[in-house]
């Protein structure tokens, strides 16, 4: 298995993503580049998660190989092998540690594969750089972050600017970007403890390590998006990084004329449409926690902002508030179930997207072009947020009650941002920006388009062969 390949041998790629929905995606969608190439790929993925990806590229020749997932973890229940399907994010850290129990399954499986010419494979899984070094494979990290928040997280984190602040909302300038303002509450811990401890921690430091000795990053990004970012990458942080965004641009557009193989809501969109009105989209993606009294006022803000608007909310919060659903039918449509987002927000009805500011969701509203009502939840959206309001402009901030990152939002500072947003002049403003960056992300895939070069050239580099 040597990582030079010969000509007259196959070029495989292996892919492994991390067990979660927005891990997994993109990652089968860069499969797909790579089979368009015709490079063979194989998928590793536990069997429960087998069937998602199975569905995903059921019209693809990828190969899917299924390692067992441990079911004697410590805290996780029985039978749970995705972090979507976790009771709690305080679970996570166990979780991602029993990843490391399929190791050896993993490193078995390899050995029966043809010569693998590289691997890429979700940061959080860092062990798969050790086997990755014993077959002389070289691996490739994926982590679906933006250069942003990647190089303002490792300034504040190398410079220790978390620790000086007396509040956790005071302004912090980040050096390297002097423009960029932060505050302490853009970050969880463990990285706003001076002196961490414990087993997230531990996780982190391995992943770290392991990305800065892999043979390069992939970023589910463009050139043109945040150039400066890019660059700055490049010139000061290891390991290499390659941007081969949007990822969702590689999916086939879904959707089928015929109106009754159309999911309920998509018919819902089109009713909308024929009436000239536009929509509102809302999802806060499948991690976030959101509180009862949270959602009530988001209901109420909905109301009173007599928007039109699709809301896509986890099962386990649906008890929104008595009689909503039924008082808002004729211009609001609740969905509790897993919706393709990117139909979604493709359609022409969608005109605005109030959501978490997880990356991918901000990829897909950008190629859609459709503007940004940010309200960051968790992990390192607080600095996707920033990004998408302050540095790109393709979104505007939701208006928490005492001005914190992480404030309750009150119903009428909602129902303020949603109008605005969907009617108002900043919101035009946004809406003419998020139409300017999807034409240059439609680019950067094209033929001579920053992000088909680069990963054609990552393929040459690292395979030797011109695709």
């Amino acid at each position: 298995m040597g990582s030079i390949c010969g000509d007259s041998q196959p070029h495989n790629v292996v892919l492994f993503p991390f067990m979660s929905k927005g891990h997994t995606i993109p990652l089968l969608q860069l499969a797909r580049l790579l089979l368009h190439r015709s490079l063979p790929v194989t998928i590793f993925t536990t069997p429960a998660n087998r069937p998602f990806i199975f569905e995903s590229l059921n019209d693809t020749a990828v190969t899917i190989l299924d390692l067992p997932f441990s079911h004697n973890v410590p805290d996780i229940p029985v039978g749970i092998e995705s972090t979507d399907k976790l009771p709690s994010m305080s679970m996570f850290p166990s979780f991602a540690n029993a990843a490391k129990l399929m190791q050896p399954d993993f490193e078995r499986a390899l050995q029966t594969l043809p010569r693998v010419s590289f691997m890429v494979s979700d940061g959080f899984l860092w062990w798969t750089l050790e086997s990755a070094s014993k077959f002389n494979i070289p691996r490739f990290v994926y982590y679906g972050m933006s250069y942003y928040s990647s190089c303002v997280g490792r300034a504040v984190t190398i410079d220790r600017l978390l620790f000086g602040p007396e509040s956790g909302d005071e302004l912090i300038s980040v050096p390297p970007f002097p423009w960029i303002k932060v505050t302490r509450n853009d970050f969880e811990p463990p990285f706003t403890e001076p002196e961490p401890k414990g087993l997230q921690i531990e996780f982190i430091m391995e992943v770290f390590i392991a990305t800065a000795k892999s043979r390069g990053i992939i970023f589910n990004s463009f050139y043109e998006l945040e150039p400066l970012f890019a660059d700055y990458w490049n010139s000061e942080c290891t390991p290499r990084a390659w941007s081969a965004g949007p990822l969702c641009l590689a999916e086939p557009p879904k959707g089928s004329t015929e109106p009754h193989n159309k999911p309920i809501w998509v018919q819902w969109l089109d009713k909308k449409h024929d009436q000239g009105s536009s929509v509102l989209y809302l999802a806060f993606g499948s991690q976030a926690e959101i509180s009862p009294a949270q959602l009530k006022n988001i209901a109420t803000g909905l109301e009173e902002s007599k928007v039109n608007f699709l809301w896509v909310i986890r099962k386990s919060e649906s008890e929104i508030s008595d009689g909503f659903e039924e008082r808002v039918k004729d211009r609001g449509i609740v969905v509790r179930e897993w919706v393709d987002q990117r139909e979604i927000l493709m359609h022409e009805s969608v005109q605005g997207f109030l959501s978490h500011c997880g990356w991918n969701s901000v990829l897909e509203s950008i190629c859609a072009g459709v503007p940004i009502i940010a309200w960051p939840m968790m992990a390192e959206q607080p600095l996707n947020a920033r990004m998408v309001v302050e540095e790109i402009k393709v979104g505007l901030r939701v208006e928490t009650c005492d001005g914190s990152v992480r404030g309750f939002v009150k119903w009428e500072g909602l129902e303020k941002m949603v109008k605005e947003l969907m009617e108002g002049e900043k919101g035009k403003e946004v809406r003419k920006k998020s139409k300017e960056l999807a034409e240059m992300a439609k680019k950067a895939v094209e033929e001579g388009g920053s992000s088909k070069c680069t990963l054609d050239l990552l393929i040459d580099e690292t395979c030797g062969k011109k695709t």
